[in-house]
């Protein structure tokens, strides 16, 4: 059993834990490794960009925790075993997963190749990726008996048609992904295993750049808050949820987006 907080005072500190981060050399990865180093914690990060791997990590030095990049494909359970097993080398334990990596794709269903190969990349990466992550690091938390935690980043696209893009691939996976989170609540739930989701919405960051401007415009007019997110504003939820503050909460979707679906 998980036990509760009796104070505020380090109530979301994360001193002593290990953060595992997929896809967090870049955008809203790195700003959530970012919040965990900040907080406390010890980091590693699984990605395929060495070179952005070690830009990520210049960044999270001067935290003075211990930060390392390894490299994977999540869509691969050879690859996604190997890299857990050298993070496990490396720190020794996993208290946090964050399954971040993810990739989209802008086509309607009809114009995909036959092959659907749009289709089967995201499913693929969003989908089959966070299964394989939970798998292998799960499995190692369970048998540690020291319970953890563990993220899904989805999207709010999971409970929309968004208007601006045909993303269906995106959606399903993500929609997928919050139930997988339900189903995970319950099964890990007896090892003191919590597993939650976020989901985003519009979010500054590589990706954001690539919007043209009278999109950009007609998303913020639709948000209720008026602007897009920040990825240390989803680090600092990742952080809440990863804490002993949120030793109660398991199998929720936090959706973090300026109030963007209640006006679609």
């Amino acid at each position: 059993m998980i036990p509760a907080i009796t104070s505020m005072k380090g109530a979301f500190d994360l001193t002593g834990k290990t953060a595992l981060i997929t896809g967090g050399n870049r955008g809203l990865g790195l700003g959530i490794a970012l919040a965990m180093a900040q907080s406390g914690a010890d980091v590693a990060i699984l990605c395929r960009d060495s070179a952005k791997a070690a830009e990520a990590l210049e960044q999270l030095a001067p935290n003075g925790g211990k930060y390392r990049s390894f490299s994977c494909d999540v869509t691969d359970r050879a690859s996604v075993r190997a890299a857990v097993a050298q993070v496990y080398d490396a720190f020794g334990q996993v208290d946090i997963l964050v399954n971040n990596a993810g990739v989209s794709c802008v086509s309607e269903l009809l114009d995909m190749d036959e092959e659907l190969t749009d289709w089967y990349n995201v499913v693929n990466t969003d989908l089959n990726g966070t299964v394989h992550m939970t798998y292998e690091v799960g499995k190692r938390m369970r048998d540690a008996g020291k319970g953890g935690s563990i993220l899904n980043i989805t999207s709010n696209a999971a409970f929309i048609v968004n208007k601006t893009q045909a993303m269906s691939p995106y959606s399903a996976s993500k929609a997928a992904v919050n139930h997988f989170t339900h189903c995970m609540a319950v099964e890990l739930g007896k090892y003191d295993i919590r597993c939650n989701a976020i989901a985003p919405g519009f979010t500054n960051s590589e990706l954001s750049r690539f919007i043209p401007r009278d999109m950009f415009d007609y998303i913020n007019d639709q948000m209720p808050l008026g602007r897009f997110g920040e990825p240390m504003e989803i680090g600092a939820l990742a952080v809440y949820l990863s804490s002993p503050a949120a030793a109660q909460i398991t199998g929720t979707v936090q959706v973090i987006d300026g109030g963007y679906i209640l006006s679609c």
